[in-house]
């Protein structure tokens, strides 16, 4: 691919569109649906914690608005605590893919 045929298939590279907007949007309506108490509890009836699918929104609302600091910290953590709750549902005796996990700390619920 040439330099202008790049620059052609990239236009926000170059300043031609802003998804910001758009993006946090999207992040924005999926945090309100990661908090609703139905959806937490139909994911913690899976073993799926909705406060650490909520940490890795955070973690890539921050990559994707140029914060890679914040966002590899939060995707370090996050990965950390899933990697813990698989080796403990692992070592758990009638154990199966995951645990519901502790209570949020933002909403006091799994």
């Amino acid at each position: 691919m040439t330099r202008e045929e790049d620059k052609k298939a990239r236009p926000a590279a170059l300043g031609g569109i802003d998804p910001g907007p758009e993006l946090a949007a999207v992040f924005d309506d999926l945090e309100t649906l990661l908090k609703n108490g139905d959806v937490i509890e139909a994911l913690t009836s899976r073993g799926i914690n909705a406060s650490l699918a909520l940490l890795a929104a955070d973690a890539l609302r921050a990559y994707l608005s140029g914060r890679k600091a914040d966002a590899a910290e939060d995707f370090a953590t996050a990965a950390e605590e899933i990697r813990g709750r698989l080796a403990a549902s692992a070592e758990a005796p009638g154990s199966d893919d995951g645990s519901p996990g502790e209570p949020s700390r933002s909403n006091g619920r799994r």
